[in-house]
């Protein structure tokens, strides 16, 4: 496939048309405005995404689909914004949609599309000092935890989980003492830290279900409230607006999004297991 390879004498008097040849081959790609094979993006997402292991079952099989590698940046839902707000990723997979649709009102992100679910859960000891494994409401169940002194840790990463959370503290009525001055402590970290320091402690924490299910240095840890409504954990794909960062890779990026929500995305998602259990729901139909 080398246009320049020599054809003996041949090769000088063919040089010109060769050399047209191969510039009007590059000059429609410089100015397309469709992805090129082998074209790569940046995606800001999750911990939660990545410590999951759902990105290394998803991505092989998205570029094989696409033509396009993916290069992921995980980090709590928060800092993912402020990337894309710089203009650092041509892509967004999160899971706050109250800090989503501010993101999108101030014109930072466009065609935010849902893609999946799953779900919250509260971690603690099996032994339960704040008795809270009989309780169905979350809330009832954060309430025993505050009123115990029980130790619960937070993420504190202004991540999706640590939105929810907060959330969740402020429907249960209680305002948790800052960091480190009683039974609340924050991380600062990913849910993977997160739940090695709960294990440690034998703390009390909030966890996406995925990242619980991946998680191998449990201790005496278990889940001990889940199926209440509040905790639903959706994700939703936000493209970055290239009104603002003209530099993004918006066709590719939309390729990837386009992707996601299709049959063959979705399909993709749900088949990610760990022992025959799915860590993620796809909805996108519900977008």
């Amino acid at each position: 496939m080398n246009h320049a390879h020599p054809m003996h004498r041949a090769f000088r008097s063919a040089l010109p048309l060769l050399l047209a040849l191969s510039l009007g081959f590059v000059a429609p790609l410089a100015g397309a405005q469709s992805p090129a094979s082998g074209d790569s993006i940046v995606m800001a997402s999750t911990t939660s995404t990545e410590q999951s292991g759902l990105f290394g079952f998803l991505l092989p099989k998205l570029t094989a689909a696409t033509g396009i590698q993916v290069k992921v940046v995980a980090v709590g839902t928060g800092q993912a914004l402020d990337l894309a707000r710089r203009g650092d990723a041509d892509i967004l997979l999160v899971h706050d949609p109250k800090a989503e649709q501010k993101f999108v009102e101030e014109g930072y992100g466009v065609e935010r599309r849902e893609v999946m679910y799953n779900d919250f859960v509260i971690i603690g000891p099996k032994q339960d000092p704040a008795k809270i494994a009989a309780t169905k409401s979350t809330t009832a169940a954060l309430a025993k935890i505050a009123a115990a002194g029980a130790s619960f840790v937070s993420r504190g990463d202004k991540s999706g989980t640590h939105g929810a959370e907060l959330r969740l503290w402020q429907k249960a009525e209680v305002k948790p003492p800052a960091s480190g001055s009683g039974w609340y402590e924050e991380s600062g970290s990913g849910m993977g830290p997160t739940l090695n320091i709960a294990s440690a402690k034998g703390a009390y924490t909030l966890s996406d279900r995925g990242t619980w299910l991946n998680f191998k240095n449990r201790g005496d840890l278990a889940i001990l409230v889940e199926g209440d409504s509040v905790l639903f954990n959706q994700y939703a794909v936000i493209l970055t607006n290239p009104q603002k960062h003209p530099h993004v890779k918006e066709a590719a990026a939309r390729k990837v999004a386009d992707w996601l929500v299709s049959t063959d995305g979705q399909k993709t998602i749900a088949d990610y297991k760990l022992n025959g259990e799915p860590l993620f729901f796809p909805n996108a139909s519900a977008s």
